[in-house]
């Protein structure tokens, strides 16, 4: 097992559309992102109380999904330590070029090909005067429009064998097992994992279409459960679609709202972003099979669609396949 906190946190998401023009307009009149630059075909946005350069990259391509996963490490013989053991797990594929505003970054997969980022060197956030807050502690100025969300809460993957995933974060990157689900067969369906004091970072469920590869939703963090009710407000004004919620998962006791972007990929918002968790020697939750069958926390049936779908969808991997 890898030493805890060698991971500082979850640093930013990429994020793969084929309406780019679309995505861009969902993150900054729905989510309240700010674009903070572009490069060819991807674009870079930043949440109001984010430090880092950038929160979110969309890039353009044939079908929806996520692109790549990063991660900051805690410093730089932490990151040494983790390349080390990402190599001796052969799950490495090499050094590349950060993302504007963040150094070199190791790139590697888990069990279920989902690629990530590994890096250090981060510049933080520079702030216009137009934006500048007259909180000093605080990124940004808290935007007028959206949402807003405060900053990249946690992502959760589709995976085939979601303990083969769950495994792989504690052994190499030191996460920590705070809930899960067992089905009655003993099979893990879902495992929520966390880097930090926040009761998870990155989260994997089962594919029920037997899928590899593929992206259930990445989260957001909202300030309040207002600021998510309000936000069903704007999604109707705006014709965004809301898939579930709002409403309070019994897994993790977030309060929630899902919706979909223009390019496919389902979004959350939530609040509060995490529960803390402060012992370290936390006892895993373990949920039943008959306790997931009682629904959401207040008896909302989970809705079929959380169970199907994902990006990028099945038909898209076939032709994906094919070429």
């Amino acid at each position: 097992m890898a030493p805890r906190h060698d991971i500082a946190h979850l640093g930013h998401v990429q994020l793969l559309t084929p309406d780019v023009e679309g995505s861009v307009e969902f993150c900054t009149d729905f989510l309240g992102l700010r674009v903070v630059g572009s490069d060819g075909d991807v674009v870079y946005l930043h949440a109001w109380d984010d430090y880092q350069h950038h929160t979110l990259s969309l890039r353009a391509h044939r079908h929806a999904g996520i692109g790549r996963t990063h991660l900051r490490a805690a410093s730089p013989e932490a990151l040494t330590a983790r390349v080390a053991a990402l190599e001796a797990a052969e799950r490495g594929i090499g050094w590349a070029d950060g993302e504007p505003g963040f150094g070199p970054t190791y790139l590697f997969t888990d069990p279920d090909g989902h690629e990530f980022g590994l890096y250090y060197e981060a510049e933080w956030f520079e702030c216009a005067e137009d934006i500048r807050p007259a909180l000093k502690n605080q990124a940004a100025a808290y935007p007028g429009n959206g949402v807003p969300v405060r900053r990249l809460d946690h992502v959760n993957f589709l995976g085939r064998v979601p303990v083969d995933n769950r495994d792989f974060l504690v052994d190499t990157l030191g996460a920590m097992t705070t809930e899960q689900i067992v089905l009655d067969d003993g099979t893990i369906a879902g495992a929520w994992t966390t880097f930090t004091n926040k009761s998870y970072d990155l989260v994997y469920t089962r594919d029920n279409l037997g899928l590899a590869g593929r992206l259930h939703h990445i989260a957001f963090a909202a300030d309040s459960r207002a600021d998510i009710l309000r936000a069903c407000d704007v999604a109707l004004d705006q014709g965004v679609f809301i898939e579930t919620g709002p409403h309070k998962h019994a897994i993790q006791q977030t309060f929630f709202l899902y919706v979909y972007e223009p390019g496919g990929n389902r979004i959350e918002l939530c609040n509060p972003g995490a529960r803390l968790i402060l012992a370290p020697d936390w006892q895993r939750v373990d949920w039943t099979e008959a306790e997931r069958a009682k629904g959401q926390a207040w008896g909302l049936r989970t809705i079929e669609s959380f169970h199907t779908h994902g990006t990028p969808t099945a038909a898209e991997l076939a032709r994906e396949a094919d070429r």
